[in-house]
């Protein structure tokens, strides 16, 4: 098998597990939306993934997602925001890693991509909703990035200790 098609197998293994994780586990939260653990594959596609593999897995498997499960409203909005999450955490950790070591970068990168996460859903309802009562979703989606975030660190240390292609 070429590296190409590697790269294509390995971003949709992310995109089907980003899927599956923003499914299994649903806590409806107060407006409309929903609390998932999918965040974890979004970082570490982010992290093991070139750019627009890591952008197109974290993105399709999360909006895939959102129609499956029927918040049709939100594919689109989930296809971007979680894919600039996926390429936040990329580019961030490749830009730390060599200054402040391996877990500090995925921290700060996956911290910084919560962070948008939790801006673009705020942005997205805010239109859709009106901004006030938008903002009742920030501490569930700070809650939801918080444990992705401590979820995708162990997962990608897992993940680094066997043979699997990084990028």
């Amino acid at each position: 098998m070429n590296t190409k098609t590697k790269k294509i197998v390995m971003a949709a293994l992310m995109a089907a597990l980003a899927c599956i994780a923003t499914m299994i586990i649903k806590i409806p939260s107060p407006l409309k939306g929903y609390l998932n653990l999918g965040d974890c594959i979004v970082l570490v596609a982010g992290w093991m993934l070139l750019p627009k593999y890591g952008f197109l897995a974290a993105g399709l498997g999360s909006a895939l997602a959102d129609v499956f499960l029927g918040y049709i409203t939100y594919a689109p909005a989930t296809f971007v925001i979680k894919g600039l999450m996926a390429l936040i955490a990329y580019y961030v950790f490749k830009v730390l890693r060599n200054k402040v070591g391996n877990l500090p970068a995925r921290i700060i990168s996956g911290l910084l991509a919560e962070i948008m996460m939790v801006m673009g859903y705020f942005a997205f309802e805010g239109v859709l909703y009106g901004f006030a009562p938008s903002a009742v979703n920030i501490p569930a989606n700070g809650v939801q990035g918080a444990a992705g975030l401590i979820i995708g660190v162990v997962l990608i240390r897992v993940l680094e200790k066997t043979r699997l292609p990084m990028e």
